[in-house]
């Protein structure tokens, strides 16, 4: 077994920037449009290639006049890279941890629409956060709930905030908030002058309404109207197609109220009970740490407390 690999390089931290180059280099698809990612001279580039490539002993990538492809064992290499650089990116989680220090990435995973919220101070959160380990680097990605959870559970996410609670095994959710839901429609609409409940209701069994991909819609007084509209993700989406006046739609109160304030929406049936979504703070028990436990923490108090005061 040592002889067979008496040829391959042990890998060092300039191996390692040296794969780092040519990782931005594919992803940037030639040399020249990697310079400014790199923040390197197109001179200085192909000379880490071609040390790469010496240190290898084999071509990783033609270039030139005929422009940038891969060979066969350059599209290998870089097929290894993700994982590499993750198990070494961990490998550095761990040690800190170990030191008690709190560095690395750390990814949060958040639905839209939810800057206006004031039961929902995630900015104070990510300020505690920030406080408590300056040195971890945060990154917040919006996405719609499916894909928050699927992310969570394949460790692309060390947390989210989801209006969906998750049913995986390995998911750990705790409730922190509700978010009040109320039907809109927008002033191209025909029942945007429309004042008489009982004539909306009646309405409301031939109007399109928009279908949000994660929830089931409540019902109004049994109006028996189905969401035969388009479907959406985003609260965003959601918006555009009711400010269309083509849609109704349900929007949370803080994040409608802009439209409303503007004349551009109306909120139907205001009289009739709204629902509420109850939003989950979940972190994964396989993709832990301890940052991420600080971080669930830091938004368990700020949420929980701001519950605890509006009750």
């Amino acid at each position: 077994m040592t002889a067979r690999h008496s040829n391959v390089p042990n890998l060092t931290d300039f191996d390692l920037k040296l794969l780092r180059v040519f990782h931005a280099v594919v992803q940037a698809q030639g040399l020249a449009p990697a310079q400014q990612v790199l923040g390197l001279s197109l001179s200085t580039i192909s000379i880490q290639l071609k040390q790469l490539e010496e240190r290898l002993g084999f071509t990783l990538c033609e270039r030139g006049r005929k422009g940038f492809a891969l060979t066969e064992e350059g599209e290998r290499i870089h097929q290894s890279l993700t994982p590499l650089f993750d198990s070494v990116a961990g490998f550095r989680d761990v040690v800190a941890e170990v030191r008690g220090n709190l560095t690395g990435d750390l990814h949060f995973g958040v639905v839209d629409a939810l800057a206006t919220n004031q039961a929902a101070p995630l900015p104070k959160g990510f300020q505690n956060f920030t406080e408590l380990a300056p040195e971890v680097h945060l990154n917040v990605d919006i996405s719609s709930p499916e894909e928050l959870i699927q992310g969570l559970v394949d460790g692309r996410y060390h947390c989210i905030l989801t209006p969906v609670e998750p049913t995986h095994d390995s998911v750990d959710s705790v409730p922190v908030f509700k978010e009040r839901q109320q039907l809109y429609c927008g002033a191209e609409h025909p029942l945007f002058n429309e004042t008489d409940p009982t004539r909306i209701l009646d309405a409301l069994k031939r109007t399109t309404l928009t279908d949000k991909s994660y929830a089931s819609l409540p019902s109004i007084n049994n109006p028996r109207f189905t969401a035969e509209g388009p479907t959406v993700s985003h609260m965003e989406s959601n918006a555009l197609l009711i400010l269309s006046g083509r849609y109704i739609g349900y929007l949370p109160k803080h994040y409608a109220d802009h439209w409303v304030n503007a004349d551009l929406m109306r909120v139907l049936l205001p009289d009739t009970p709204s629902y509420e979504s109850q939003f989950y703070l979940c972190t994964s028990k396989h993709h832990s740490s301890r940052s991420a436990d600080v971080f669930r923490q830091c938004m368990v108090d700020v949420l929980l407390t701001e519950l605890s005061c509006s009750s």
